[in-house]
This record gives structure tokens, sequence and C-alpha cells, in this order.
């Protein structure tokens, strides 16, 4: 495994590939701190291309002001273990000046629509710095293709956006939402939690599951199961919900909150989206499901055809059942 901290290195590093091979380059884009999500990722990449590239930098652009930019959790070391022991043949780690040879920039790319809900509302510009700096990632590598974990299901959609307007030639990968055996979603911001913390923190994972039962029942509408999830949310004494949203996805569109959940349309997708506050950590937690027929539930633990496209018009392709 090579590690590169320079875009000039990087860049003759896959030229030269490309002249050599007709072989695909996979890209995993992190911000480090690397667990068990980001090696399902990687083996993922593995498995679907010759070169896998990834890449570890704490983006300033997304963190807003008070947020953890500073404190986020960093350990290069550990993550170049992981990286290699998963298969990674490339990591890229470039510096802020690397990235950012000016700053604060003058150019940023701006995605409108799916970025005005869920976490684009109560981090403004988040999703600004996440467009910039993933444009910025797929010009330096120019992968074939690029994987995402859908447990930040909102940013999964802001790039497939993203690609799409602007006919990026990558093709995107959304891969599951890898958990604890406890079904807490892996996280960077995990490791901040006390054990108490920890404990509560499960009851994003409970709720969701519950969801699967609630859907079911008599004359259920969008606005009671909200309220049934946000009730949920609340039996754990230091969860503090930022938000608890039903929406289409990929879209992020209202749902009518009077609709019947036993009557939602069968051709549409939806997520289920949660953040939280346990302690002085925010959590994020997701489920998308489909209504194939009226009144049955499929989950993505099932086989669900993903209808995203990427930037040539092609099929998204969809990174294995989900298993959350």
């Amino acid at each position: 495994m090579e590690i590169m901290l320079k875009i000039t290195d990087i860049r003759n590093k896959i030229l030269r590939f490309r002249r050599n091979s007709h072989g695909k380059v996979g890209f995993v884009p992190t911000m480090g701190y690397l667990h068990q999500g980001h090696a399902s990722l990687i083996a993922e990449a593995r498995k679907q291309c010759d070169l896998v590239v990834l890449s570890i930098f704490v983006n300033p652009l997304q963190f807003g002001p008070g947020e953890d930019y500073e404190t986020y959790p960093r350990d290069s070391e550990r993550d170049f273990r992981i990286a290699e022991e998963a298969g990674v043949d490339i990591v890229f780690m470039p510096s802020v000046e690397e990235m950012y040879p000016q700053y604060p920039l003058n150019t940023r790319v701006i995605v409108g629509g799916v970025t005005s809900k869920l976490c684009g509302a109560s981090r403004p510009g988040h999703f600004d710095g996440v467009a910039t700096v993933v444009s910025k990632l797929f010009h330096i590598v120019e992968p074939d293709l690029a994987f995402f974990g859908l447990k930040d299901a909102q940013q999964v959609a802001v790039i497939e956006q993203m690609v799409k307007d602007l006919n990026m030639n990558v093709q995107i990968v959304p891969c599951p939402i890898a958990r604890e055996a406890d079904g807490l979603a892996m996280s960077s911001r995990n490791v901040r939690l006390n054990a108490e913390e920890r404990e509560q923190a499960r009851i994003l994972s409970r709720s969701l599951e519950q969801t699967d039962d609630w859907i079911h029942q008599p004359n259920m509408t969008v606005k009671e199961l909200k309220r049934k999830i946000r009730e949920s949310i609340q039996t754990a004494p230091l969860a503090v919900i930022d938000y608890a949203e039903f929406l289409t996805y990929p879209e992020l569109a209202e749902v009518p909150e009077e609709t019947r959940t036993t009557e939602l349309p069968s051709d549409q997708r939806y997520i289920i989206a949660l953040a939280a506050r346990i302690g002085g950590t925010r959590l994020i937690d997701n489920r998308i499901i489909s209504m194939e027929e009226v009144g049955k539930l499929v989950s993505d633990d099932d086989e669900i055809e993903d209808s995203s496209r990427h930037g040539d018009g092609s099929e998204l392709e969809l990174c294995g059942k989900h298993h959350d």
C-alpha cells in the first residue's frame, strides 16, 4: 500500500495505471478514523475494481461554527493499518493547504433541493462543503466508481444529484449501513460516547426497527408515525432530537402528513431519517423503505432496485443488500 500526500503524486500514479491497464479505479472518500463500516466499503471496492484508492481528509468546509472540526477523531497510523488489511492500494491523505492553497475558497459547489432539509437545515453550508470537496476529489482521482455508505443517505443523494447535474464521469455505489452487534450505526463519532451514552444511543436503531410494526397499524398516518418515532427516541433521557422525518428518497420531498402509510404509492422509495444528540455527540441514522404494493412493507433488507442514475445516464449500482 502506498501513502500519498500530494495531488501531483496521486494524479501521476493513476495516470500510469491507466496507461498500463484497462482496469477500473475504485474510490472510497473518508474523513479517517476508520471503522468496519469503512472496511466494508473498501471490500466492495476491492471486489469491483482493480485499483482501490482511499482518501483521508477532515474537510474544514463542511464544519460550521462551534462544530467539532478541531476535535474530530484522528489516528492516521490506525487508519493505515485498517486500510491495508482491507485491501487499499493507495491512501491519499492531503493537508488542508494541499487541498485549499487559497482559503477560504472563492469557488464552491452548491447543490440545491436535496440539501434544504434534514442535516442541510440544521447545519447551514454543510453540504456546500461536502459537494465542493467531493467534486475536487473526483477531479483529482478520476475514479470509475466511488463508494459511499448509506448511513448518511442525504449525503449520497446530494452527491448523486451533483454527479447527474454536472455530468461527472463516475458511478456512485451506495452501500448498506454497517452496524454494531446491538444495532447502533457505526460512526467515527461513536468513540466519544461514554458507557451510558453508548447504551442510550441504541434508541435510534430501536426506533427505526419499530417502524416496521407501526407502519402497518390501521389508519396510521405519516404525522402519527413521526410522532411515535419522536416519542420512542425521547424515552432515552440523554437524547435531544434534531429531526425525525419521513420523506421521499432520494428526492427528500415532503410527504403529506395525513397520508395513510398503507396508501403510500408503491413505486416510490421513502426514508425515515433521524438525528439526535446523545450527550454532546450528534448521531444520525435512517431506514430506506419501499411499498411494493398497498399495505406491504419491503425494507432495504430485501432486494430493492435502485432507480437513481449517475452522470452518463445509466442506472446506479447498489452495493449489495441492506442489513439495517
